[in-house]
């Protein structure tokens, strides 16, 4: 089967596999967005369905206050004696010299159910945490090792200390096993057993363009790791490649023992080579060479965007074009920023659609309205139905395009000093904020409004209707190529997420006004 990447395109950073008979399980970051911890299923490698989330409940995970790019990061998922256990980070400040990242740990033995139990927590000496399950039974964390000093390199090297599962903490002395090559930045480590080697698998150089897989190997769990002297896949040195950034692997294996890799990659267009669909899930086939290296089937260490793989095909079933929100539950491809959907709207308040209170501005870090999903092609239409009666300027609700409250396009209804309904257009990049249209917009005072974002590269176009046939532009096409990690560098901040599109509710005036959404249509464009 030729397999075409991203395996999965859109928002899929720091990917972890296991296989668990014929079943492969694959877990991606969240970071801000809930509920926490993205988790698929495929039987083929390439065709992957979701499952339920793990971290569902506050009690389970609190993001209120986390910075943009803060909140889950890079979990690890694996499997033992029928237990599935996920490991994370929760980063609740980055920016500058420290970083605070508890790491903790959840368990089920239904991972279908999306019923896990209450985190344990494990430590908070840096990020990537992921569990060994060593032959003997025993069971180890390993995470990278945060350095705030200044004369130091801020990673520290990788971390090992024993988990006892009867004490449900960490026990015995903690070991700096593996510091890593001069390209520096180790993080992301894997631990797994071959030949007699303790083998580590580490990401190298960053998440930016620099980044990259390592493999080293000991024949002792504390070292010391001999380290590959090739990189196992990386395209720091081939700026024209089109998957970049690749780097955070996790392995797997097929059942006829053939090793397989996902890793994440970021695909850059436009003028200024941005990502603006974030990093995404990648995967390669892999084999052991004569010397015992993991190495690109392939050959040479720069991936391929089309691989070979020899499993059956075991193809799901495509998530719908249009959602009429007739749900139970939300679909595990919405998901809302920082808190659940009970704390901001309902399904069942008026049956039939999502409806919304509004909170907080869309610039706010603690209780936003939105439910948003990924984007996943560079050409693709966005479009919502929705009633919404605002009574004044402060209460706005609509469409937005949004990577994070520093950077985000919001189409809005809302009501003006003279009473009329208006359209406005918000726009947010890197912290300075414009208007387009330069002012107010005007509709018809009631009824049903449908709003649309038409994405082509980094070209957006905003369209509205008040028939749901007949569109015309909202303003003039704007260019969206902020909507990405790399723009951060110009304002001396990290991102780490990737674009969504979604519905919104404000109310400034704390009259928690809401706003009804009866449907939304997602599709890819033929260019």
């Amino acid at each position: 089967m030729r397999v075409k990447n991203p395996i999965l395109p859109g928002f899929h950073p720091d990917p972890c596999i296991c296989r668990v008979g014929e079943d492969y399980f694959l877990a991606t970051s969240t970071f801000v967005w809930f509920p926490g911890v993205q988790l698929y299923h495929s039987r083929d490698l390439v065709h992957w369905r979701e499952i339920p989330c793990p971290l569902r409940k506050v009690s389970q995970l609190d993001l209120r206050g986390c910075p943009n790019s803060g909140g889950i990061w890079a979990p690890c998922l694996s499997y033992a004696d029928g237990t599935f256990y996920l490991i994370y980070t929760v980063v609740r400040n980055f920016h500058g010299i420290f970083k605070d990242t508890p790491n903790y740990m959840v368990t089920t033995t239904d991972i279908f159910s999306g019923e896990w139990s209450e985190p344990i927590y494990l430590n908070s000496s840096g990020f990537d945490p992921s569990l060994f399950h060593a032959p003997d039974g025993k069971k180890y964390l390993v995470n990278m090792l945060w350095d705030h000093r200044l004369e130091n390199h801020p990673f520290g090297g990788i971390l090992l200390q024993e988990y006892s599962v009867s004490e449900k903490r960490l026990v015995g002395e903690i070991k700096n096993i593996y510091r890593g090559t001069g390209i520096g930045c180790t993080e992301a480590p894997h631990l797994f057993c071959k030949d007699n080697y303790y083998y580590l698998l580490v990401a190298e150089g960053g998440t930016l363009y620099n980044h990259g897989v390592r493999l080293a190997r000991s024949k002792c769990i504390d070292g010391p790791y001999e380290t590959d002297p090739l990189p196992l896949l990386t395209t720091r040195h081939v700026p024209d490649a089109p998957l970049q950034r690749v780097g955070h692997g996790s392995l797997t294996e097929a059942p006829d023992g053939t090793p397989y890799m996902v890793y994440l990659c970021g695909r850059p267009i436009g003028e200024k080579k941005r990502c603006i669909l974030g990093r995404e899930t990648a995967l390669a086939k892999l084999y052991w060479d004569q010397n015992g290296w993991l190495r690109l089937a392939d050959g040479g260490i720069v991936p391929n965007p089309e691989i070979d793989i020899d499993l059956p095909c075991a193809e799901v079933e495509p998530c719908p074009v249009t959602d009429t929100f007739d749900f139970d539950a939300l679909p595990e491809r919405y998901k809302t920023l920082r808190v659940p959907l009970d704390m901001i709207g309902s399904l069942s308040d008026r049956p039939g659609c999502l409806r919304l209170y509004g909170h907080q501005a869309l610039s706010s870090c603690d209780l936003q309205s939105m439910v948003a999903r990924r984007l996943q092609s560079h050409a693709c239409e966005i479009t919502v139905k929705m009633e919404f009666d605002p009574q004044n300027f402060q209460q706005m609700a609509g469409l937005t395009l949004f990577y994070d409250t520093y950077n985000f396009f919001y189409l809005y209804l809302s009501r003006e000093d003279d009473g009329t309904r208006a359209l406005r257009l918000c726009v947010r990049n890197n912290l300075q904020f414009s208007d387009p249209l330069g002012g107010a917009f005007p509709i018809s005072d009631s009824g049903a409004v449908w709003l649309r974002a038409r994405i082509t590269g980094t070209t957006l176009q905003f369209l509205f209707s008040d028939d749901g046939q007949h569109f015309s532009p909202v303003g003039d096409t704007l260019d969206c190529s902020n909507l990405a990690d790399e723009g951060y560098s110009e304002i001396g901040h990290e991102g780490h997420t990737g674009t969504l599109a979604g519905i919104a509710c404000q109310d400034l005036s704390g009259r928690c006004n809401y706003a009804d959404f009866f449907s939304f249509t997602y599709q890819d464009i033929k260019l």
